[in-house]
């Protein structure tokens, strides 16, 4: 008969140590677990490894404190003025507390999503349809700080809501297009008008440019040319100067030369001792010079007349000392 008791005390020692094994927990880093007492919370075990006691105590859940994404599916809002759109949201959150995140709320991603829903409806039943589209960071701003103060009490922190998609209708999305459309049209003739205005205002720059320059050309030729006949008349003048100073110069000489001269005929009249008839006929040849003037009246001093006895007797006298023939 084969003997069982090892068999069994093997038996029970490796379920003791598979019993014992199991009552081992490793919490990993970013994770807390929440233990209950005999369905009462306990604790909340940080990372390390704890003992669990067994059919007394429980893993009630297990939280990781990592940020998480979630993407929920599109919503129908209505905007101020009755425009219906559909708009999907994603929130950043993190948990902050394991005990009231376990205990705080049944199913927290379900009521992080209707909240969500809920306060987006009410956001964007106080704006238009323009003001929806441009002002998705204050959406996000207020979304944000709504869920982060709801969600407080859950444990949960709100990081971030972004609006990740906003269709509106489709015709709506159409006169869209057909706005932008036009906006784009108007926006390139505006553009090709001002291009054609900075390029009439440079052509018409270049021409006064032009115009300046030809009229200041024109005004440096006058004033070249006024300085030029400036400086022939200076020149002219100063040759008529030099002229009449030669010329003066040259009467000034001849008078000059025609006093020497009769000063020098006086010095040789006074050395040659000349008579008084020689005398009296160098004044009659004086009145004859005198007489050739253009006065037509002449005054004959009484020795002149005597001078011209003396001339008719000398020529008597002459003639009878010629021979006759």
């Amino acid at each position: 008969m084969i003997n069982l008791l090892p068999l069994v005390i093997l038996a029970v020692v490796i379920f003791l140590f598979i019993f014992f094994i199991s009552c081992i927990r490793i919490v990993p880093q970013a994770h807390v677990y929440v233990i209950e007492h005999l369905g009462a919370f306990k604790c909340e075990w940080q990372t390390g490894i704890h003992i669990l006691i067994p059919f007394i105590e429980r893993v009630a859940g297990k939280v990781s404190l990592k940020e998480k994404v979630v993407d929920f599916k599109p919503q129908p809002v209505i905007t101020k003025d009755n425009v219906t759109m559909q708009i999907d949201t994603v929130v950043f959150y993190q948990i902050t507390n394991a005990k009231q995140y376990i205990y705080g709320v049944e199913r927290p991603l379900s009521a992080i999503e209707n909240l969500s829903a809920t306060t987006l409806r009410n956001i964007i039943g106080e704006l238009e349809l323009d003001s929806t589209l441009t002002s998705r960071d204050v959406i996000n701003t207020k979304i944000t700080a709504i869920l982060d103060q709801a969600t407080d009490r859950w444990g949960i922190k709100v990081n971030r809501v972004e609006l990740k998609n906003i269709l509106p209708p489709r015709e709506i999305q159409d006169a869209m297009e057909k706005q932008m459309k036009a906006e784009r049209e108007r926006r390139e003739k505006i553009l090709q008008a001002e291009g054609d205005k900075k390029s009439q205002i440079l052509v018409a720059e270049g021409e006064k440019e032009s115009q300046i320059l030809r009229a200041e050309a024109k005004k440096e030729a006058q004033i070249l040319e006024a300085e030029a006949e400036k400086q022939a008349m200076i020149l002219r003048a100063d040759a008529v100067r030099e002229q009449k100073i030669l010329e003066a110069k040259g009467e000034a000489l001849a008078i000059e030369m025609v006093q020497q001269a009769y000063a020098e005929s006086l010095v040789k009249l006074s050395q040659a001792n000349p008579t008084n008839e020689v005398i009296q006929l160098k004044s009659l040849e004086a009145f004859a010079k005198a007489a050739d003037g253009k006065s037509t009246k002449i005054i004959i001093p009484s020795e002149i007349q005597g001078l011209a006895g003396l001339a008719a007797g000398l020529m008597s006298v002459s003639d009878k000392n010629l021979p006759k023939s």
